[in-house]
């Protein structure tokens, strides 16, 4: 569609539970997201997060001077900590705790949202999604009075809004608004079914019988009545329903049956990524560190290469949430067992080191070595705050690693593997080729189906797309391994250009190309409104 015949929002608001509270991959999207939508909206774009003090100061900082002259209580103002320092809204939600029988009594009345079910963490969430919603209006009448009062025009012609949430953590945001401001454009994305998430985490066959899953029933059986209504209603209720990828848009149309608008995939910010000499020097800087830390983990005999040359290992990684089966970690400890096995089967006496490092926060467990394969743990939150501490072989104290962000490290990695059985999208494959470094990934993760529509599909080409099914873990683990064992057989040439075809493909997936589909969307849920 014409940029031209696109209908564009005065102001975006936008919520997730992980503005200026780094969890998971949606605080990637949004995070790189932010400074493409800052440049074409410049500080009209207003980000909704919860308030969680001292916690929520490391990714934000309060600045009085914005938003001056608005006053909401429960909220502090500021900017976002990233890219474009977006202005974020941060929050608090505990005053509505004596309120929410009667808020999931007018949710079930108005919206349908069987809130009856409810345990966990679902009230927490939807008193912060109804919070936020309260908040969004409280702004949203502030900016319309203040635009009416500096141009004077009558109210008809106010300011055009759009609000986004993303989740089913956020859906109350959406009922609150499409029942207290009609004249705000809704949007709602789902990065991930509640259902399908959880039919894939519990062991159940989820694309043999794909077509043969209700998500009603299965929430029943599942105990996911309150989560699955809510992202369900939520999806019904918004102006613009969207997702991530094609596979995830199956899914929805299957399990919310509620086809979705707009396929809205996630991008990158070239932003992120060193270049030039500060690109070799952070990541000879992240070599040092990973080779440093795994140093501390073993007495210097049994690394004997550590010490000697950053070029002695070749360094694989694996990042992300503790989903054993959904994140493939599985997988990867299975494939690096076979490849030590190969390499041992094949030159015992000549075969470089390989180390492999699980980035995923709390997977603590004792160090496996497998021939010519060690992994190795680092169980935190790489937000460059925290110290990373590693005991010594000998029982020495704890030897301090000091602190790195994900991406401070990821850039010194010669190789991630990420072979998901269960990812709507895939941002850490993504992350890896932006930062250089060829990857692993499969057919049934978004980006791995994506990349294959570029026709990429090889490690040579940066990226290798392994097919994953219900029944193929064992083919899928040999075909990591053989694939990996291959890699480091090739010339240093070779492997060169395989880190430039990552970085190209990157460029392709930049929010740039991207941020389209969301003009798409804002264009959608305006239209729907009919405030153009």
């Amino acid at each position: 569609m014409n940029k031209s015949k696109l209908h564009t929002p005065s102001y975006i608001f936008e919520t997730s539970w992980e503005v200026c509270n780094r969890v998971g991959g949606i605080y990637a999207v949004l995070s790189t997201r932010a400074a493409s939508m800052q440049q074409e909206h410049p500080d009209k774009v207003i980000f909704f997060g919860p308030d969680f003090g001292a916690h929520s100061d490391i990714y934000f900082h309060e600045d009085k001077r914005v938003l001056k002259g608005w006053k909401c209580p429960h909220t502090r103002v500021g900017r976002w900590n990233i890219p474009g320092q977006p202005i974020a809204v941060l929050l608090t939600f505990g005053h509505l705790w004596e309120q929410k029988n009667d808020i999931y009594a007018w949710a079930w009345n108005k919206f349908g949202v069987q809130s009856h079910a409810a345990y966990g963490d679902y009230d927490e969430s939807s008193l912060f999604g109804y919070a936020a919603g309260q908040v969004m209006e409280s702004l949203y009448q502030w900016l319309n009075k203040s635009f009416s009062e500096a141009v004077h025009t009558p109210s008809a012609q106010r300011s055009v809004f759009c609000a986004h949430a993303n989740e089913w953590q956020t859906a109350f945001a959406i009922f609150y608004l499409r029942d207290h401001c009609p004249d705000i454009a809704t949007l709602f994305t789902t990065h991930a079914t509640g259902i399908g998430r959880s039919i894939a985490g519990n062991g159940k066959p989820l694309y043999d019988y794909f077509a043969g899953y209700h998500g009603d029933q299965m929430a029943a059986e599942l105990n996911m009545v309150s989560k699955h209504s809510a992202e369900k209603m939520a999806a019904k209720w918004a102006h613009c329903f969207t997702t991530v990828s094609d596979i995830t848009a199956r899914e929805c149309a299957q399990l919310l049956d509620k086809p979705v608008d707009i396929v809205t995939p996630n991008g990158f910010e070239p932003d992120f990524v060193p270049v030039g000499k500060d690109f070799t020097a952070k990541r000879t800087a992240a070599r040092q560190a990973l080779l440093s830390l795994a140093k501390s983990v073993y007495a210097e005999h049994d690394f004997p290469f550590v010490g000697k040359t950053t070029e002695g290992a070749f360094l694989i990684g694996i990042a992300g949430r503790l989903e054993w089966k959904n994140k493939g970690i599985d997988v990867f400890m299975q494939s690096m067992e076979r490849l030590g096995q190969k390499l041992q089967e094949s030159h015992p006496a000549s075969s470089g080191e390989v180390i492999a490092f699980t980035m995923v926060p709390y997977l603590d467990q004792p160090v496996q070595r497998h021939g010519h394969v060690t992994i190795i743990s680092i169980p935190y939150y790489l937000d460059g705050k925290s110290l990373l501490l590693t005991p010594s072989a000998e029982g020495n104290p704890y030897s301090i690693l000091q602190p790195f962000t994900y991406y401070d490290l990821l850039i010194g990695l010669d190789l991630t593997v990420f072979p998901s059985y269960y990812e709507p999208w895939g941002y850490t494959p993504l992350e890896s080729i932006a930062f250089h470094v060829p990857t692993i990934t499969t057919d049934v993760a978004g980006f791995g189906a994506w990349a294959k529509t570029q026709g990429i599909e090889r490690l040579e080409d940066g990226v290798a797309v392994i097919h994953r099914t219900d029944s193929n873990q064992s083919e899928a683990v040999e075909q990591i391994a053989e694939d990996i064992y291959r890699y480091l057989a090739l010339p240093k040439s070779v492997k060169t250009l395989a880190q430039k075809s990552a970085a190209a493909l990157a460029k392709k997936a930049e929010w740039s190309h991207f941020f389209d589909f969301y003009r798409q969307a804002y264009d959608f849920a305006l239209r729907k409104v009919k405030v153009c």
